[in-house]
């Protein structure tokens, strides 16, 4: 089976440079007419099975891309919680003690009042263990970071070069799944288009 994981579109969040993720924006009219280029060139897999994280800019994602097709949500690929640090910029937190301090192990430490990468890799990875397994291929919207960390989890690189698997807006990576075990991957849509 093939699972397609694809990063929702921009939002005033990501125009902005926000930690955000549990706040739940809409995409913006740049997110909706990107979406719309990357959709008219039609080379997004299609699959009997979508799923979207529940939050709008995956819902939106979605039916720009694919249109009206039945999806249902999986709330556990939705984007860390930044906790305090919810929809504010660097230069907010960069004297912050605690910001400080997490920036020294971000994989471990939990955003104050939020959730560390380590406990959103092992929830999202949970969220897709009974997906697998199956035999129909899937299409999940869902997060930058979220994609990133389940691609560290089966695909391992060292830790600071995992930055660079977090797909743009409207982008992602199809996984090859044989029995069960993520096996291979690649760039959706395709690097020629």
């Amino acid at each position: 089976m093939n699972l397609t994981l694809l990063r929702h579109g921009v939002t005033e969040g990501n125009l902005r440079r926000l930690y955000y993720g549990k706040t739940d924006l809409p995409l913006c009219r740049e997110g909706e007419e990107g979406l719309r280029l990357l959709a008219q060139r039609g080379n997004y897999p299609t699959a009997p099975r979508y799923y979207v994280s529940g939050l709008r800019r995956t819902v939106e994602t979605l039916k720009i891309l694919y249109g009206n097709v039945p999806y249902e949500t999986l709330s556990d690929l939705r984007e860390i919680d930044c906790g305090d640090w919810e929809m504010k910029h660097y230069e907010e937190l960069k004297d912050d003690p605690a910001y400080l301090r997490w920036c020294e192990d971000t994989a471990h430490t939990p955003c104050p009042g939020g959730e560390s990468f380590q406990a959103v890799q092992k929830r999202a990875l949970a969220a897709l263990t009974p997906l697998l397994g199956q035999d129909e291929d899937a299409v999940c919207i869902t997060h930058g970071g979220v994609i990133a960390l389940l691609l560290q989890a089966w695909f391992p690189v060292e830790e600071n070069e995992n930055y660079r698997r977090v797909p743009m807006p409207g982008t992602g990576y199809q996984i090859r799944i044989e029995g069960g075990i993520p096996v291979s991957y690649c760039a959706v849509p395709p690097e020629e288009i």
